[in-house]
């Protein structure tokens, strides 16, 4: 999920280690098990207690970039489609299947009779204003272009200010149809609208409202299976979810409430868990090692990899032998296993593992190219003095922005004690932040190097490779080469309807941006631990977008 993911994503530091985009581990994502001989539900109080550990940067979708954002917008707004079991996706606001032109690039869908909570009827123009404005470059979104350019017609136009809005590939043929124009052909279109992005806004209570539209859940109308309560803003650390009474598949829905409280210290988590305050939480690496054998513990890995990004507008970082010394200097099999100690495995790579498949042989992405700069203390001392005698210096003073987690103070410190150790004359000051300012900061480029990490928006390998064109809408560290680019754009082009031929040329665009470029430094694919109470019942954890889906989920004991 920043994002992802954005998204997303988008792009998001290791303050969100607890509350990333999160997957399976096996065949089945919900959990607790299905107790199918009885349902105890109507006799027990349906409410969830869960945590988060960063509040929420903001509730406008068109302006979301982080997970925590993603997930509680997951909850109580919808689409045309959402995520289902398996991550399977199943029907939002969509009735019926699409109506699909020949060439693939015309999508006609028809929209079921459902309301916002204040009583207005969800109709197709509330996804052709929310799409417009999100892509309009007066709104300020980071997402908007950036997952719709190259996908939806004009996107690219509009956001870049050579088009109007109105000229945008969507258009509302009458109250309950919408037409949707695509660029080119897009296999993963019906995985791509359950993100955030693509959600829709009423235009008269978003225009009513102004410039107080979602500073507080006051100030916001819902059309998802609940409704936000007690939000009081950016800064609020907790907020409630309860169950709408207007939603359109409020049937399906057994949760009356969801309460979330921002826990940022583990062990406090692992104290409101044991005394049954809340119901579910990740563990922290401090906590793992004691929850090893408990009955609640469930693991699990995830297509989500952290990195740190290098602003190749500081000189030092625009040298490529830095770079290369930053990548080979660091231990990440001591970082997985000594820090994290959550199932999290080492990172040499820029598209996770056991995420896409070779659409003609099955290989996993991983299989061709195998891993980039590997932990090696000789290279990175070569490359350190070569990278020091080009920019004819014998000392070094870098920043690293990170979270404001104790897990992200913790990896932190260890980055910073590799780093010093290994790299002579290297100084590394540590930057902690609160979540909402790494993600300003990121946009302003106002930093050296930052701890962040992606979780994909939508099941193709393209979710992670397009982060990094030049000028992209997540590339804020300056990092350009043509031939990447080049790569990138017949992947979304002239070899979109060559699936093995553009499945090579991403795979040839991640090695360019490691073992040329050494661009970012991949640190780890991210593993979860999680404690949940066994009558917690399916809770969905997805693998792309949103963390999961409380739709389905029931209290039974």
């Amino acid at each position: 999920m920043l994002k992802n993911k954005f998204s997303v994503f988008l792009i998001l530091s290791l303050v969100l280690s607890l509350v990333l985009t999160a997957c399976s581990g096996g065949s089945d994502n919900a959990e607790g098990d299905k107790d199918e001989e009885k349902d105890t539900t109507e006799s027990v109080e349906q409410v969830l207690n869960t945590l988060e550990s960063a509040e929420i940067p903001t509730m406008d979708t068109v302006m979301g970039t982080d997970a925590v954002s993603f997930n509680v917008m997951n909850q109580v707004f919808e689409g045309l489609y959402r995520l289902g079991e398996n991550d399977e996706v199943v029907e939002g606001l969509a009735e019926g299947e699409p109506e699909i032109s020949e060439d693939g690039k015309t999508y006609t869908i028809k929209l079921r009779d459902a309301e916002w909570s204040n009583g207005d009827p969800v109709v197709a123009e509330d996804f052709v204003y929310a799409w417009q404005r999100a892509v309009n470059p007066k709104t300020g979104s980071e997402y908007g272009p950036y997952m719709m350019g190259g996908k939806i017609l004009n996107a690219t136009e509009i956001a870049a200010d050579e088009k109007d809005p109105s000229e945008l590939g969507i258009k509302a043929l009458d109250e309950k149809t919408l037409e949707i124009q695509l660029v080119k052909p897009l296999p993963y279109f019906e995985s791509l609208m359950t993100f955030a992005t693509f959600l829709p806004q009423n235009k008269s209570y978003v225009e009513e409202q102004g410039d107080d539209y979602a500073k507080t859940s006051d100030n916001l109308v819902y059309n998802g299976p609940f409704v936000l309560t007690d939000w009081d803003g950016t800064t609020a650390t907790s907020w409630n979810m309860e169950k709408s009474d207007t939603y359109w598949d409020k049937d399906a829905v057994s949760l009356e409430k969801v309460t979330v409280k921002v826990v940022k210290e583990p062990s406090t988590s692992v104290n409101l868990y044991e005394t049954g305050e809340v119901d579910t939480i990740a563990l922290s690496s401090d906590f793992v090692d004691k929850y090893t054998d408990h009955e609640d513990l469930m693991q699990y890995g995830e297509p989500v990899i952290f990195w740190l990004k290098l602003n190749q507008e500081n000189e030092i970082l625009a040298n490529k032998n830095i770079r290369m010394a930053l990548n080979y200097a660091i231990d990440k099999q001591g970082l997985t296993d000594g820090i994290l100690k959550n199932g999290s495995i080492p990172a040499y790579f820029a598209v996770p593992k056991n995420f896409v498949s070779n659409p003609d042989t099955g290989a996993d992405f991983r299989e061709a190219n195998g891993d980039f700069l590997g932990y090696d203390v000789d290279k990175a001392k070569e490359y350190w003095e070569k990278g020091l005698d080009e920019l004819g210096m014998e000392e070094v003073t870098l920043e690293i922005l990170g979270g404001d987690t104790e897990t992200s103070k913790k990896s932190d410190a260890y980055l910073k004690n590799q780093l010093e150790t290994v790299l002579e004359g290297l100084t590394i000051d540590l930057a902690p932040v609160p979540f909402s300012v790494r993600i300003e900061r990121d946009k302003e480029m106002d930093y050296q190097i930052q701890v962040a990490g992606w979780g994909p928006d939508y099941k193709d390998p393209m979710t992670f490779s397009d982060l990094w064109v030049t000028d992209g809408g997540h590339n804020f560290m300056a990092y350009s080469n043509s031939e990447y680019d080049k790569l990138i754009e017949e992947a979304n082009t002239t070899l979109a309807q060559k699936p093995v031929e553009r499945f090579e040329a991403l795979q040839e665009a991640e090695r360019i941006l490691l073992e040329e470029d050494a661009a970012i430094v991949p640190l780890y694919q991210r593993g979860i631990s999680r404690l949940t109470q066994p009558y917690v019942k399916d809770r969905y954890i997805h693998t792309f977008g949103p963390d999961f889906s409380f739709k389905w989920t029931k209290i039974e004991k």
